[in-house]
C-alpha cells in the first residue's frame, strides 16, 4: 500500500499528461498493472518506473522517496521542472536515475551520494546550476556520469578520479573551467570523456594519454593548449572519436596517430597545429578528418601525399584541410575515394595546377570547396557527373577558359561561386537547368556577350546572384522579374544598357541592389516602388536622367542610395532616407537641386518650386478624369454582372474541373447522409464531411455552412471571393460549391474542397492519443518534413500578399488550417474570415467587420485586439507562432502560457543554451539517430535558425516582423543545409 500511495502522489504531483498514460493509475487497479510500472514477483514491491518521452509536465513528487525497493527510475524526455526532491537519496536500492532532457532547475542534490548502488546517473539537457557535487566519489559502483547541457559552474572534482568503475563521463554544454583533473588518469574503465564546450584551460594531464580504454575522446571548444604526445596512436589503440577542435593545441599531428586504427572521427580544426601531415594509410575505419583551420602544410609539393594515404578509408566522408598551409598539386589519387565522400574542403591553401578529371568519380560529393587557391586551367566537364553536389566553390583561383555547359547537370546544386577567376565567354544558358540554385556568383572574371534570360529568371534564386565585373553587353533582360525571393542583385562594372526594365519591380524580396558603372539610361522606373525591402541601391556612374522618385523617401530599411554620376534633374526628395546626407550620395548630376546645402548642389528656387505645383495640378486634373472616366465604365460592367448573378447560382470551378457541379443531393449521397462516421472535422461555421462521388469515385472534402451562425454567410462569400481567382500548389484547391436548398426547403450552402489524405498539421503535432499510440506508435513529422511544410506555407503566404493584384490576408493562419496531401505537401485552407484589400501605401490594411481579435487566440496579431484592421504583418506573426508550434510541440494556448508570457517568449528566453530542452521530443529521438557530430551539429543549427525565425515573425511591433518573402529564402537554405549533412524524409 505505500508504494500505491507512493505512485499516486507522484501523479498527484503532474499537470499534463497529454497521451494519458497515468489514466490507468487508479485505486481499482493493481499498482504492478499500471503503465510504466514493474514490480518484483515475490514482494509486489515497485522496482522499476519508466516513464520516458510522454510529454508530462510538473514537478517530482518528494514521495518518490517512498519506493524504497526502487532501482531503475527512467523519466527521460518530459517536462519535469523545479528542483530534483532530496528525497531521491532515500532509494538506497536504486541502480538507475535517468532524468535527462527535461527542465528541472536547481542544484545537484548532495545528497545523491547515499544512493551507493547507483550505476547510472544521468541528469543532462536540463537547466541544473552550481557545481558538480564533490561527494559523488562515494559512488565507486558508478558506471555513466552524465550531466551535460546544463549550466553547471567551478572546476571538475578531483575526487572523481575515485569512481574506479566509470566508463563514461560527460560534461559537455555548460560553464565548467580550471584544468582537467590528473586524477582523471585513475579511470581504467573509462571508454567515453566528453568535455566540449565548457571553458577549460592549461594542457591535457599526461596521465589521461595513459587509459588505453578510451574510445571517445572530445574536449572541443574550450582553452586548452600544449602538445599532442608523438606515442598518441600507441596509447590510445581503441580511440574511435578523437576530437580537440577549437582550442589552442600546438605542435604536430604526431606520426603514430596512423596506428589508431579503430578512429573514425579526427576533428583537430580551429587550433596552431602545424608542420607536414603524417600519412594516415591505416586509418581504414576513418569516416571524417578535420584539419582546418591550422598552420599544417611547409607548401611544398610533397604536402598533397598525404591524400593518397587515405584511399584505403572506404568509408570516408568529410574530408577537411580549409585555411592551412597546404602546397602542390590535387593528385589523381583523389578520385579514388570512397563512393561515400560527401564533403571535400581544401580552400584557402596553397594548392595549383588543373583539376584532375577523375574527381568526376566523386558522385556521392555534396561538397566541393576549392576558392582562395591558385588553381588554373579550364574545368573539366566531368564536374557534371556530380548530381549529388549541393555546393561548389571555385572562387579565387586563376581558372580560365569557358565555363562548361555541363554544370547545368547538377540539378541539386544550391550554391554556386565561380568568381574571381578568369573565364571567358558566355555565361552557359544551361545554368537555368540547376532549378535547385539559391546562390550564383560569377563575379569578377572576363566574361562576355549579354546575359542568358533563362539563367537571370531562375525562380529558385533567392540569396545572391552577382554578375559583376564582367564584360557583358546588352540589357538587363525582363525575366529578373521572376527572382521574386532575390535578395542580393549585383550586375555593377559591366556594359550593359538600355532602360532599366520595369519587371525589376517584381523583385519584392531584394534587400541590396547594385547596378553602378553601367550604360543604363532613362528614368528610375516606377515598379521599383515596390521594392520596400531595399537596404542599399547603387546606379551611380550611367546615364540614367528625369526626376529621382519620391518613392524613396517610404524605404525604411534603406540604408545606402547612390544616384551619384548620371543626368538626373529637379529638386532632391527630402523625407527618409534624404534627411541623411552621410547615407545618399547625388554627386555630379548637374541639374538637382536640394534643400540642404551639405549635398553641395543648387539651392532650389521657388520658380522650381511653382512650375513642379503646376505639373502637380495638371496631372492631378487628367488622372481626376481619367479615373471618372474609367470608374463609369466599371458601374455599367458592375450592374451588369449583378443582373447576371441574380440568374444563376454562385460557382467557384477550379481550372481542372470546371464541369464539375454538384447538387445537395449528390453531396447527401457522397457522404452517407451526412453521416457522423463521415465527419472530419468541425469549424467556427459549420461542419466539415468525407465524401466519395458516385461517378468517378473521387474522394472529396465537404464544408457544410452552419447557416443559424453568424457570420456563416458572410463567411461563405468571403471564400468564394478570396478563392475565386487564386491558383497556387500550396492552396487548398476549391473544386466547386453548393448553394441552394436541401429537401425540406431550408437554404443548403456547401464548399467543396480537394480532400487531403493525411488529414491536418494539427492532427500531427497534437495527436488524440489511442492503447497504440501509448505503445510507441505515435506517427510523428520528421525534421526535413516539417522544414518542408513550413516553406510550403511561407510559399503560399507569400503568394497572397505579394503576387495577386488585389492582395489576400488570411487572417487565421494555424495548424488546424493547414492541410496535408499525400505526399505530406502543405495546403493552406478556410479563408472564411480572409480580407482582399487594395494596397495603397506601403502599410498595407484591411478594415474588419467589427472590432476586437480577428483570428484564432494564440495565434491573433496582438494588434488585432486594438485595431478594427487586418494586415499582412498580422499573416506573418501567426506565420511565426505557428512555425514555433511545429518545432517546439507545444500548443500557443498551452496551459503554461498566461498573463505576459508566451510561446514567443518561451523560445527568445531558450535560445541558444536551451534549444533542445524545448525542442519537440519527437524530433529529439530522430536526432538521436544521426550518431554523426556533424549531422547533430547540422540539425542543432538549423533548429536555431528556425527558431530565430519564428521569433522575428512573432515580434510585438508590427513593423519589426519579417518579410515572408525573406523567411521562405532562408527556410530553403535550413532545407538544403539538413540534406547535405544527411537527413532524409
Amino acid at each position: 500500500m505505500t508504494d500505491k500511495l507512493a505512485l499516486l502522489a507522484f501523479k498527484a504531483a503532474i499537470t499534463m499528461d497529454p497521451f494519458e498514460v497515468l489514466n490507468s493509475w487508479n485505486h481499482t487497479t493493481d499498482h504492478c498493472r499500471w503503465h510504466g510500472v514493474m514490480c518484483g514477483r515475490l514482494h509486489r514491491r515497485v522496482t522499476r518506473l519508466d516513464l520516458k518521452a510522454f510529454k508530462l509536465s510538473g514537478s517530482i513528487s518528494p514521495h518518490i522517496g517512498n519506493l524504497s525497493f526502487l532501482r531503475v527510475l527512467i523519466l527521460i524526455n518530459n517536462s519535469f521542472h523545479h528542483e530534483i526532491p532530496q528525497q531521491v537519496s532515500h532509494l538506497h536500492s536504486l541502480r538507475v536515475l535517468r532524468l535527462s532532457i527535461n527542465t528541472l532547475e536547481g542544484e545537484i542534490p548532495r545528497n545523491l551520494s547515499s544512493c551507493a548502488h547507483l550505476t547510472w546517473l544521468g541528469l543532462a539537457n536540463n537547466q541544473l546550476v552550481g557545481e558538480i557535487p564533490i561527494k559523488f566519489s562515494s559512488l565507486v559502483k558508478l558506471q555513466i556520469l552524465g550531466l551535460g547541457s546544463n549550466h553547471l559552474t567551478g572546476t571538475i572534482p578531483s575526487s572523481i578520479g575515485n569512481m574506479s568503475s566509470l566508463g563514461g563521463l560527460s560534461l559537455a554544454w555548460n560553464e565548467v573551467g580550471g584544468k582537467i583533473p590528473q586524477a582523471l588518469g585513475k579511470l581504467t574503465k573509462l571508454k567515453r570523456l566528453q568535455l566540449e564546450l565548457n571553458r577549460l584551460s592549461g594542457t591535457i594531464p599526461p596521465s589521461i594519454f595513459n587509459l588505453s580504454s578510451i574510445m571517445d575522446f572530445d574536449i572541443g571548444y574550450n582553452e586548452i593548449g600544449g602538445n599532442l604526445p608523438a606515442n598518441i596512436g600507441f596509447a590510445l589503440p581503441n580511440i574511435e572519436i578523437f576530437t580537440i577542435g577549437f582550442n589552442q593545441f600546438t605542435g604536430v599531428i604526431p606520426q603514430s596517430m596512423s596506428n589508431a586504427t579503430a578512429l573514425w572521427w579526427l576533428q583537430v580544426s580551429v587550433n596552431k597545429l602545424s608542420g607536414k601531415m603524417p600519412p594516415l594509410d591505416r586509418l581504414n575505419m576513418l569516416e571524417a578528418l578535420r584539419v582546418g583551420n591550422n598552420y599544417l602544410g611547409i607548401r611544398g609539393y610533397s604536402d598533397s601525399s598525404f591524400f593518397c594515404s587515405l584511399t584505403n578509408a572506404t568509408s570516408l566522408m568529410i574530408l577537411d584541410t580549409q585555411d592551412n598551409t597546404f602546397g602542390g598539386t590535387l593528385p589523381g589519387c583523389i578520385g579514388n575515394f570512397s563512393n561515400t565522400l560527401s564533403e571535400l574542403w581544401l580552400g584557402e591553401n596553397l594548392l595549383f595546377g588543373t583539376i584532375p578529371k577523375i574527381v568526376g568519380n566523386l558522385v556521392n560529393l555534396g561538397r566541393l570547396l576549392l576558392d582562395h587557391n591558385r588553381f588554373s586551367g579550364t574545368l573539366p566537364s566531368v564536374l557534371g557527373n556530380l548530381h549529388n553536389l549541393v555546393v561548389m566553390s571555385l572562387s579565387y583561383n586563376k581558372f580560365s577558359e569557358a565555363i562548361p555547359s555541363s554544370l547545368g547537370n547538377l540539378v541539386n546544386l544550391a550554391q554556386l561561386y565561380l568568381d574571381h577567376n578568369n573565364f571567358h565567354g558566355y555565361i552557359p544558358s544551361r545554368l537555368s537547368e540547376c532549378r535547385s540554385l539559391v546562390e550564383l556568383d560569377l563575379s569578377s572574371n572576363k566574361l562576355n556577350g549579354t546575359i542568358p534570360p533563362e539563367s537571370i529568371g531562375l525562380p529558385s534564386l533567392s540569396i545572391l546572384l552577382n554578375l559583376s565585373r564582367n564584360h557583358l553587353t546588352g540589357v538587363l533582360p525582363q525575366e529578373v522579374g521572376k527572382l521574386n525571393l532575390l535578395a542580393q542583385l549585383d550586375v555593377s562594372k559591366n556594359m550593359l544598357d538600355g532602360d532599366i526594365s520595369a519587371s525589376l519591380g517584381k523583385c519584392v524580396g531584394l534587400e541590396v541592389l547594385k547596378m553602378q558603372e553601367n550604360s543604363f539610361r532613362g528614368t528610375i522606373p516606377s515598379s521599383m516602388s515596390m521594392l520596400r525591402n531595399l537596404k542599399e541601391i547603387d546606379l551611380s556612374h550611367n546615364n540614367l536622367s528625369g526626376q529621382i522618385p519620391e518613392f524613396f523617401e517610404a524605404f525604411h530599411f534603406l540604408e545606402i542610395l547612390n544616384l551619384s554620376y548620371n543626368n538626373f534633374e529637379g529638386a532632391l526628395p527630402t523625407k527618409g532616407i534624404f534627411n541623411n546626407v552621410s547615407a545618399t550620395f547625388v554627386s555630379r548630376n548637374d541639374k538637382l537641386c536640394a534643400r540642404l546645402p551639405e549635398f553641395h548642389l543648387p539651392k532650389c528656387s521657388s520658380r522650381n518650386s511653382s512650375q513642379k505645383l503646376i505639373l502637380k495640378w495638371k496631372l492631378a486634373i487628367l488622372i481626376f478624369f481619367g479615373v471618372l472616366g474609367i470608374a463609369l465604365v466599371l458601374a455599367f460592367m458592375y450592374f451588369g454582372w449583378l443582373k447576371k448573378k441574380k440568374r444563376t447560382e454562385p460557382t467557384l470551378n477550379s481550372k481542372d474541373d470546371s464541369s464539375l457541379t454538384l447538387s445537395y443531393g449528390t453531396l447527401l449521397k457522397a457522404t452517407n447522409g451526412f453521416s457522423s462516421s463521415n465527419l472530419i472535422g468541425v469549424g467556427g461555421f459549420g461542419s466539415v464531411y468525407k465524401g466519395v462521388l458516385d461517378e468517378n469515385g473521387t474522394v472529396i472534402a465537404v464544408k457544410v455552412l452552419n447557416l443559424t451562425l453568424h457570420g456563416a454567410v458572410k463567411s461563405f462569400i468571403t471564400e468564394c471571393e478570396a478563392l475565386r481567382n487564386v491558383r497556387h500548389r500550396n492552396l487548398l484547391k476549391v473544386l466547386t460549391v453548393c448553394s441552394g436548398t436541401d429537401y425540406s426547403g431550408n437554404e443548403f450552402k456547401a464548399l467543396i474542397y480537394e480532400f487531403m489524405v493525411n488529414g491536418s498539421l494539427e492532427d500531427w503535432l497534437h495527436p488524440s492519443p489511442s492503447p497504440a499510440d501509448v505503445g510507441g506508435n505515435v506517427r510523428n513529422l520528421s525534421l526535413i518534413r516539417r522544414i518542408n511544410i513550413s516553406i510550403n506555407v511561407a510559399s503560399a503566404l507569400d503568394y497572397l500578399h505579394n503576387h495577386l493584384q488585389s492582395p489576400i490576408i488570411h487572417c487565421d493562419l494555424k495548424p488546424s488550417n493547414v492541410l496535408l496531401d499525400a505526399e505530406v505537401v502543405g495546403h493552406v485552407g478556410d479563408f472564411g474570415l480572409a480580407k482582399v484589400v487594395i494596397e495603397s501605401s506601403d502599410d498595407t490594411k484591411a478594415s474588419m467587420s467589427s472590432a476586437g481579435v480577428r483570428g484564432t487566440i494564440g495565434y491573433a496579431a496582438p494588434e488585432y485586439g486594438m485595431e478594427s484592421v487586418a494586415s499582412k504583418e498580422g499573416d506573418i506573426y501567426s506565420y511565426g507562432i505557428l512555425l514555433l508550434e511545429m518545432f517546439t510541440g507545444v500548443s500557443p494556448t498551452d496551459e503554461m502560457f498566461r498573463e505576459n508570457f508566451n510561446l514567443h517568449k518561451f523560445v527568445k528566453e531558450a535560445l541558444p543554451e536551451q534549444l533542445l530542452e524545448i525542442t519537440d521530443p519527437l524530433l529529439l529521438q530522430e536526432m538521436e539517430s544521426y550518431m554523426g557530430i556533424s549531422r547533430g551539429d547540422a540539425a542543432c543549427d538549423c533548429l536555431e535558425m528556425v527558431y530565430r525565425i519564428g521569433v522575428a515573425c512573432s515580434v510585438q511591433a508590427r513593423r519589426e516582423r519579417m518579410n515572408i518573402a525573406k523567411v521562405e529564402a532562408q527556410l530553403h537554405f535550413i532545407r538544403d543545409k539538413l540534406h547535405a549533412a544527411g537527413f532524409q524524409e
